[in-house]
């Protein structure tokens, strides 16, 4: 079986899945874009880059939880980066041929939401750089932590 059917079949499977209409009524325009078109948000625009405190990310479209803050690094490459996703099963990989580049772009195992792309080049213990978009992430902050939204000291 071809990656492209793997995908369509695992899309068909996900514990959450919404018709288009759906997704549009439960997104903000700017979500939408990002988690159903596979859309991307400018370098250094999002509100969960610069993010201070400890907790976890989850999936802006589900709820899933996704990333712990512990894995979270400053790759300077303008997105929140993850050396990490929370545990297998959380996260899928598919190749990305869009935009004339091979990429692997990452989607939330939950709802098939678009997360961003994995590099090979992040720190250690994985060496992996998971970039995901702000728009496509919540942060939900550990009790007694700070909310994790303070951006150039708000």
């Amino acid at each position: 079986m071809s990656k492209r059917s793997d995908a369509k079949q695992a899309e068909a499977a996900r514990p959450v899945a919404l018709s288009d209409d759906e997704w549009r009524q439960k997104l903000s325009p700017e979500r939408y874009a990002v988690l159903r078109k596979k859309g991307t948000e400018p370098a250094w625009s999002g509100a969960l880059l610069d993010v201070k405190g400890t907790g976890m990310f989850t999936c802006a479209g589900c709820g899933a939880e996704l990333f712990s803050s512990d894995a979270k690094f400053e790759s300077g490459s303008g997105w929140p980066s993850f050396f990490q996703g929370l545990g297998n099963g959380t996260i899928e990989e598919h190749d990305d041929s869009s935009f004339g580049m091979r990429r692997t772009e990452i989607v939330c195992a939950n709802c098939g939401g678009h997360l961003g792309h994995v590099f090979p080049d992040g720190p250690a213990p994985t060496g992996l750089r998971y970039c995901v978009n702000s728009l496509s992430i919540d942060f939900e902050p550990t009790e007694g932590s700070p909310s994790g939204s303070a951006v150039d000291g708000d």
